[in-house]
């Protein structure tokens, strides 16, 4: 026979007291005398008496859970942002639901339903790179659950969002490579969908600009983020009668990939051609021939802003209160390795 948990009606019951005296009585009330609060507390013990948070969620309109939609956690910077998203989230007294959407549009609405299901309180978002609607979290309004982006913003007015500004050290990456004498370099650029403020290409060609170096296309190919693509990518490159002599990459594993490759061609990296990517992740300091330089993008801190921003917007929901859109932009540091 199922045995029945230990309500506050029964300990209401066992000391000939109302149930809202219970209430106030486990929740430190200052309406409620010492006695009272040690006779209620020490019987709620004696009986291993939990809570009902459901009551609870149901009273304050809450459900101290929030969600967060990524790409993929086996990427180390989304795995630092989830840290600085966890921590803050611990500090506030929530519980944070992860969901990758492994860069898929139709996985990352389902995600995003599930999330609606389970009521969280918010949802923390980083776009899959084949997102060309925010339409699924959009409709997230009108059951009253604030949405903030971070790192991967979508370009639409009126959003809440947290993001690394990339413009100064692509800039300053070209200076570095053009101090070095390389005047050749070229550009892996990632999917349109993820160029959306394409600070990456705008960096590329003012440096060049500064540094009085002609920005040539042929130098600039495109990566879905895949090791196929970036091949493909890389054979355009070193196909080129004037082949470049520095790489700029999307990001650190587009960059691994890319070097990779070139190690397979027989290329010496640091040596033949070196690479400048983004991101700065821990793993490329354990190489032997690690890129030259790398872009820190504060994955750590883009989560822990990206988290208090939403838990204000909470407060400010429960508090009726409207929010004015919040654009929080961290800027990056170009690290030489």
């Amino acid at each position: 026979m199922e045995k029945k948990l230990p309500t506050i009606k029964e300990i209401a019951k066992r000391l000939n007291i109302s149930v809202s005296t219970v209430s106030r009585a486990l929740h430190d009330h200052a309406s409620i005398g010492l006695r009272t609060k040690l006779q209620v507390k020490k019987l709620a013990e004696e009986l291993n008496y939990v809570p009902n948070q459901t009551a609870i969620f149901f009273k304050q309109r809450k459900t101290f859970t929030i969600g967060v939609v990524l790409p993929n956690l086996r990427e180390e910077f989304f795995s630092s942002a989830i840290s600085g998203i966890e921590d803050t989230s611990f500090d506030n007294n929530y519980i944070a639901l992860i969901g990758q959407s492994h860069d898929k549009l139709e996985r990352e609405k389902t995600i995003v339903d599930t999330m609606k299901k389970h009521r969280v309180d918010g949802l923390l978002v980083s776009i899959s790179k084949s997102t060309n609607t925010i339409e699924h979290f959009e409709a997230l309004e009108q059951f009253n659950i604030p949405v903030v982006y971070f790192d991967r913003v979508p370009d639409a007015p009126n959003i809440h969002s947290v993001w690394c500004s990339l413009y100064h050290s692509s800039v300053g990456a070209i200076n570095l490579l053009a101090s070095k004498g390389h005047k050749r370099i070229g550009y892996i650029q990632g999917p349109s969908t993820m160029n959306i403020k394409n600070e990456r290409m705008q960096g590329y060609q003012e440096g060049l600009k500064k540094n009085k170096l002609h920005y040539d296309e042929s130098l600039v190919v495109t990566s879905d983020l895949s090791a196929d693509s970036t091949q493909a990518a890389m054979e355009k490159l070193l196909s080129l009668k004037n082949k470049p002599t520095a790489i700029i990459a999307f990001n650190d594993y587009v960059a691994l990939d890319a070097m990779q490759f070139a190690r397979q061609k027989k290329i010496k990296i640091n040596k033949d051609i070196v690479f400048v990517s983004y991101a700065n992740l821990p793993v490329t300091h354990y190489l032997e021939t690690p890129p030259m330089a790398s872009v820190e993008q504060f994955p750590y801190e883009q989560g822990v802003r990206a988290a208090e921003l939403l838990f204000k917007l909470i407060e400010n929901k429960t508090a009726e209160e409207t929010s004015p859109f919040e654009n929080v932009v961290l800027y990056s540091e170009l690290i030489i390795h």
